[in-house]
């Protein structure tokens, strides 16, 4: 039997954990008494009916977590859909940004990796539409086997053409997993989407590496969309979950123009929770004496007209 490929980081930086790691950390983690009931606002007016209209104007609507539906050029995109109830033992803490019913027909669906926070079938095969999957290389087949044939793989630095956009592959340093078997068979990254007009970079997760300064170099990038969450305990996150303070000095190493948070305060996946995070990311924004205009905090289900 052939062996499987696995993938690597940048530099081969190393994602793995030991079970004494594991335990130490759940022995923390039990320890801890978080506030789970103070989360995110859900905002107080969803421009539903506005959305499945546009056809023109570009619009970037936080779902949760991961999920935005982005709009260019008159496609309606999906990145990471999961509209999951529960992740592992957790229950989902705040409710979708819009139901799935809500959404307009969706033509793209970009995946940054395999992971179930970020890829939800469940959640998939509800999508209105035909879309083509976008995902990283390795994970194809498991779209085909479920009869998702409409799937492209991508390597970093790998592009399409898209209705007069570019869509492109790009590093991020994570990993992945979904069985016991399949540990970085396939890749991780983000995706950078542009049209004649604008750029959005989708960070997908990962970790502070390297690679921001050089997306800065190839791509001259307007949004940011950067994790901000599931960094605690930070000696054991560290490696694969960026902080909010990190979170700002790739913001400013990509020379974006603008930054909204995402990865935090939908799935309690690590110690720290959502009001932990956007309080550090305010007080390292703040610190560094920086354009509050440039930091855009959506709200669940708040859309943001460009």
């Amino acid at each position: 039997m052939a062996q499987k490929k696995r993938y690597t980081n940048i530099d081969c930086a190393n994602t793995s954990s030991t079970l004494t790691e594991l335990f130490q950390w759940q022995k923390e983690r039990r320890a801890k008494n978080k506030d789970l009931e103070h989360t995110i606002a859900q905002a107080p007016y969803k421009d539903i009916k506005k959305i499945k209209q546009n056809r023109s104007t570009t619009s970037i609507t936080w779902i949760g977590h991961s999920t935005f539906l982005i709009q260019m050029n008159g496609l309606n995109i999906i990145t990471d859909p999961v509209w999951a109830e529960r992740m592992g033992f957790g229950k989902r803490l705040t409710a979708p940004g819009l139901e799935i019913d809500d959404l307009p027909e969706i033509h793209a669906v970009l995946i940054s990796h395999s992971h179930y926070d970020h890829l939800n079938f469940k959640s998939i095969k509800q999508l209105k539409g035909n879309p083509t999957y976008y995902v990283p290389a390795g994970l194809a087949r498991t779209f085909t086997t479920r009869g998702l044939m409409k799937v492209l793989e991508f390597n970093w630095y790998d592009s399409i053409q898209h209705s007069g956009m570019t869509f492109t592959f790009v590093p991020a340093q994570h990993w992945t997993k979904r069985t016991l078997t399949d540990t970085n068979t396939s890749h991780w990254g983000g995706w950078v989407i542009e049209n004649e007009d604008s750029s959005i970079y989708f960070a997908g997760d990962t970790a502070d590496f390297p690679g921001f300064s050089d997306l800065a170099e190839r791509f001259d990038i307007d949004t940011v969309l950067m994790p901000i969450g599931a960094y605690e305990p930070e000696w054991f996150m560290k490696a694969t979950h960026i902080n909010p303070e990190d979170a700002v000095k790739a913001f400013l190493e990509l020379k974006g123009k603008t930054f909204i948070p995402m990865h935090y305060g939908t799935y309690h996946l690590a110690d720290d929770t959502g009001p932990e995070a956007i309080a550090r990311l305010d007080a390292e924004w703040k610190r560094l004496g920086l354009d509050e205009s440039r930091l855009k905090k959506l709200l669940i289900g708040e859309t943001w007209w460009i």
